[in-house]
């Protein structure tokens, strides 16, 4: 069974979500409709619908993260899922209990899903493959290579600016090489069809044979952002690379960092993306981050109704639109 398989169950409808490769454009489009449909919960008086209720949804982070871990936490509690957030660092794993073992163990207190943060390319699969069959897995983001629910949050904010995603130009900016963001978002840009793809940085942080991908790649910021309709930029993953490959940090700010003078080179109304935790005076400049052009604090919003969209589409809703109705 292949890793895109795995992630359909026998109807062809999401079982877990691993990644966006080998998913089609109809499926990442159900997902930003429900998820539509999720936005509004957050502005009721009682931010809660009953799609989940009385499930348990397991936070395993194996790799800190607030933003991810806290946005999937909210997003099941609005569905009113019962939550356990797993603390890695003193769990049975540090005292060599193997994975397996920890995922049994969760099993028989019986969960429903798990939400897996690893540091490992290919965790988030590894368990999929080995949980019981009626749990569901969600890569939270695994080593270098997917964090599918951070591209469809993208994709869900893209959408509510510029509507139609085949007339777009969109350029990845940053630290290609190590991020499993930047993977995620060519493969669901590529998915839905966008114009042209590009991907901008130094020579070092830009993978080999990335142009099989379908991307244009770019080195200089003047020539990449010309005519560009969305701008994402990266966080450097100073703590994943094993060598020099930057000079200093004034000087990839001086070459890559995201000014008002090089956002002026795109279209007039770009918006300008950013995963977080954002380095200001490295990847962004503060009157950049912070202007009316930047998209940034809506991305962390709308994360958690793309991640209640993940959820209960996972969870066996094949139409999980949020009803006028609340929780008890």
């Amino acid at each position: 069974m292949t890793g895109n398989n795995i992630q359909l169950d026998e109807h062809g409808r999401l079982k877990h979500f691993l990644t966006i490769e080998g998913l089609d454009r109809s499926l990442l489009l159900n997902i930003l409709d429900n998820a539509e449909s999720f936005s509004g919960v957050g502005d009721r008086a009682i931010k809660k619908v009953p799609i989940l209720r009385g499930k348990t949804v397991a936070n395993l982070f194996f790799e800190p993260s607030t933003r991810t871990r806290t946005t999937f936490e909210l997003a099941a509690k609005r569905l009113s899922a019962d939550i356990l957030n797993l603390n890695i660092s003193s769990s049975a794993t540090k005292k060599g209990e193997s994975l397996l073992d920890t995922l049994r163990t969760l099993e028989a207190m019986h969960c429903d899903m798990f939400v897996v943060r690893h540091a490992n390319s290919g965790a988030a699969h590894f368990i999929a493959k080995h949980v019981a069959p009626h749990i569901s897995v969600i890569n939270g983001g695994d080593g270098r290579h997917a964090h599918p629910t951070q591209a469809m949050l993208d994709m869900f904010t893209i959408r509510r600016h510029k509507q139609d995603f085949r007339e777009l130009r969109v350029a990845i900016i940053g630290d290609i090489l190590h991020s499993r963001v930047a993977r995620s978002e060519i493969h669901a840009l590529s998915t839905l069809g966008v114009s042209e793809i590009r991907v901008i940085g130094p020579r070092t942080l830009i993978p080999r044979h990335v142009e099989t991908l379908g991307v244009h790649v770019y080195h200089n910021m003047s020539e990449g952002l010309k005519e560009v309709d969305v701008i994402m930029m990266l966080r450097l993953q100073q703590e994943r690379m094993r060598s020099a490959l930057l000079p200093s940090a004034s000087e990839y700010f001086q070459l890559y960092g995201l000014t008002e003078e090089k956002l002026a080179l795109a279209k007039t109304d770009a918006i300008v993306m950013h995963p977080g935790p954002i380095n200001r005076g490295i990847e962004i400049d503060s009157k950049v981050a912070d202007s009316s052009q930047s998209v940034i604090l809506q991305q962390v919003s709308h994360g958690i109704a793309v991640r209640m969209a993940v959820m209960a589409l996972t969870m066996g809703h094949s139409d999980a639109r949020a009803g006028d109705g609340d929780a008890d």
